[in-house]
């Protein structure tokens, strides 16, 4: 080995070692429709938590967008109050003072020219103040009839062509449009301004100033079920990157099959006054601005079908819904008796059938339900569970979905985000079942508390199950 020759530890592979935490590199974060319950819960606090575990570099910048007439110490303000009312992690007055130095505030209409331009000269201050390197992201909380809107006003300032080295983003709420075809019109009019790989969908939490309308199957089941089914059939990627992932989704929802009669294998409800939580509640057409004569479903289930090899003749149900018994999300493998059992009918009278049941949320974790010999000198089986929870194994506990997505957006890693690709064919899923429900009929009630209508319960035991209760 010469002088001139250059040696690396190939143990200390830095770039791609996932065991070392992920810090973003110089960047900042633009929020439009910044003084919503949404930035106010989720994102504010979100980018606190990140900067207080040392996620964030020192110069990163907050900028708000909205139409309030705020100077930037009233928006540092309104962050602040955010961030002690909902931040996880503890206050830190540091890391605060380091992390306000770097809010701005835009007062402004979206259709404001004079506004958009200042906000290009307060990115160009900031990068000069900062070291922010020109990389931002537009993070697109605002009502879906604004996304075009904004994207042009970014293209025609300028906002949206990066400096040479450097990235532009866009991070876009749900809903992707509102059918297939109001979606592909939304993914041109983005991919016209952001290159497709530079722009982010988040399919997470609820806006309720667009749900009535829309309903439970649009709001959950096109983006945020599918992906879950995705995700639980496809195939093991060939790596585990954006592309790699998108290809394998891909060829699962391709696959999907509707039910031939989808009066039997689908049902949507609507929910009526009841208790919860130990109050009354009021149902959905006595909410406040609710039409009385509305049809807009808030529980929805469905039977979907995957018609590759592995998947054929395995039914897939997915159901979400409002007011229900519990907030929980989590997907279920029941698996099928054994076509032969060598214990006598009365040994296993009271065994279930084994089940695969990873909870998404709350209490992340495993349970895995099978069966067991009850100690003693009699034959009898039962069913018992092993469980694996997060927060018992483990001191740290997990981040909040916004901070683990922020993160992912300020380092370019789309792998937990929805392509345009995967947003259309879920519009082709579920087009066929809103327009049939379109023209028959009412949502069927259900009271608020309950696991909703008893039509579900008929659709699965006309299959010969019954739901899983979480």
């Amino acid at each position: 080995m010469t002088d001139s020759d250059t040696w690396s530890n190939p143990l200390r592979d830095t770039a791609n070692d996932r065991r070392l935490p992920r810090i973003a590199g110089p960047s900042g974060l633009v929020i439009f429709g910044v003084t919503g319950d949404l930035s106010r819960k989720k994102l504010m606090p979100a980018v606190y938590d990140l900067a207080n575990r040392g996620l964030l570099p020192p110069g990163f910048s907050l900028v708000g967008f909205a139409r309030r007439d705020w100077e930037d110490e009233d928006f540092a303000q309104v962050v602040h109050d955010a961030v002690r009312e909902h931040a996880r992690t503890p206050f830190r007055e540091e890391v605060w003072q380091q992390l306000a130095e770097g809010m701005r505030f835009i007062p402004g209409q979206f259709d404001d020219d004079a506004a958009f331009k200042r906000l290009g000269e307060t990115i160009a201050e900031l990068d000069a103040a900062r070291g922010t390197g020109g990389n931002f992201a537009f993070y697109l909380s605002v009502p879906p009839k604004f996304f075009p809107q904004v994207v042009q006003q970014l293209k025609r300032h300028g906002l949206s062509d990066p400096p040479s080295g450097s990235w532009r983003r866009a991070v876009i709420e749900k809903p992707f449009g509102r059918d297939l075809a109001t979606a592909e019109e939304l993914n041109a009019v983005v991919h016209g301004v952001f290159p497709p790989a530079e722009v982010f969908r988040i399919d997470i939490g609820g806006r309720a100033g667009y749900y009535d309308g829309i309903g439970s199957a649009r709001d959950v089941i096109q983006n945020h079920l599918l992906q879950l089914l995705a995700l639980t059939a496809m195939e093991e990627p060939a790596d585990f990157d954006a592309d790699a992932l998108m290809a394998e989704k891909l060829k699962v929802l391709k696959a999907v099959k509707l039910p031939a009669d989808l009066a039997r294998h689908t049902v949507r409800g609507q929910y009526t006054a009841g208790w919860q939580g130990g109050e009354k509640v009021p149902g959905y057409l006595e909410e406040d601005g609710i039409d009385p004569q509305s049809r807009t479903d808030t529980y929805a289930a469905v039977r979907l079908e995957v018609d590759n090899r592995r998947w054929a003749g395995v039914p897939f149900y997915l159901r979400t819904g409002k007011r229900l018994g519990r907030r929980v999300t989590e997907i279920a493998v029941v698996f099928q008796r054994a076509p032969h059992s060598p214990f006598d009918t009365t040994d296993t009278q009271e065994l279930g059938q084994n089940a695969l049941v990873i909870r998404v949320q709350p209490d992340e974790g495993v349970t895995v339900r099978f069966g067991s010999k009850v100690p003693g000198t009699q034959m009898e089986i039962r069913d018992v569970t092993m469980d694996f929870a997060y927060g018992e194994s483990f001191t740290e506990s997990s981040p909040e979905a916004y901070e683990r997505l922020l993160l992912d957006v300020l380092l370019g890693d789309a792998n937990l985000f929805p392509r345009h690709q995967e947003v259309e064919e879920s519009w082709r899923i579920l087009d066929p079942v809103e327009a049939y429900w379109d023209t028959h009929g009412r949502p069927a009630p259900y009271a608020s508390g309950t696991w909703g209508p008893g039509e579900a319960d008929d659709m699965l035991a006309r299959d010969g199950r019954t739901w899983r209760r979480p």
